[in-house]
């Protein structure tokens, strides 16, 4: 299921399978239960129903990691926010991801752009290594490379004292 992302269907089929079941078995016991049970019952009944719905939402909704990281380190270095907490460099940086691998390339050149930007040689060559070994430029989309460009050229060039 991991390779062909199958997970995404069968998960939350398998959760509402068991919400489904969990809440039969308590309804056919209703009758025999005592009040406070009944509270019980009631309260086990929503609790996983809404366990359920916030595992389909978080699992559907907002996806996979590596591309919410992505895409948060887009918007990052569209609003300036270079550095720092939830800046861009450290979204791409959590970006990459071993199990999808042709999302790596993005985090790599984003990195590398990002660092050559700010004067950081030696982290811009190490990215433009990674990116290199993963097939160069020429993995990326050239709408992501141009994004990322953009994003970069309406910043502020860092001055050579910070």
């Amino acid at each position: 299921m991991l390779v062909t992302r199958e997970e995404v269907i069968v998960a939350p089929f398998a959760g509402l399978l068991f919400s489904v079941s969990a809440t039969a078995i308590i309804s056919e016991q209703w009758d025999s239960l005592t009040v406070l049970e009944e509270y019980a019952a009631f309260a086990t009944i929503v609790i996983i129903g809404a366990c359920q719905t916030w595992l389909v939402f978080r699992g559907l909704l907002i996806g996979r990691l590596p591309l919410a990281w992505s895409k948060a380190g887009l918007v990052a270095l569209e609003r300036g926010q270079i550095s720092g907490q939830h800046g861009a460099l450290e979204c791409f940086e959590k970006a990459w991801d071993l199990e999808e691998e042709h999302l790596n390339p993005m985090a790599w050149v984003a990195l590398q752009r990002i660092h050559k930007f700010l004067g950081n040689n030696s982290e811009a060559n190490h990215w433009s290594n990674r990116l290199s070994e993963s097939g160069g430029e020429d993995a990326v989309a050239k709408e992501w490379i141009e994004a990322i460009e953009s994003a970069l050229s309406s910043q502020e060039r860092p001055s050579e004292e910070e």
